[in-house]
């Protein structure tokens, strides 16, 4: 006895289907890709821009109970500017007054108001 093999669908709907499916696939990779590079090239709704600020401006900014060092500072200049003569002994995570280094973050507590 010949066996028979069952075919339930027709060859042909099955590439149609496979064709059709394989081009909503690739239609929608498409759109993600150019979904993801336009949403990143600004700030979303929820990001602002933060401003740059360097010079004459970034020395003239306020000092705040966390204070970030930034290059050229030592800790002399630092109490200067805040009013804060002990910020050696409010940071004890610095051990050497001279190995201060940009990007430091310090707690400063200001004797006299700015």
């Amino acid at each position: 006895m010949a066996r028979q093999q069952l075919k339930l669908w027709p060859s042909s709907w099955v590439s149609a289907a496979a064709d059709t499916a394989s081009w909503c696939l690739a239609l929608s990779l498409v759109a993600l890709l150019l979904l993801c590079s336009l949403g990143a090239g600004g700030a979303g709704a929820g990001e602002a821009m933060l401003p740059q600020v360097r010079g004459a401006a970034l020395s003239a900014r306020p000092c705040e109970e966390i204070y970030v060092v930034a290059e050229g500072e030592t800790l002399h200049s630092i109490s200067d500017k805040c009013g804060d003569p002990y910020i050696l002994e409010q940071n004890p995570h610095v051990h050497d007054p001279d190995d201060v280094f940009p990007g430091l973050v310090l707690k400063i507590t200001p004797s006299k108001p700015r």
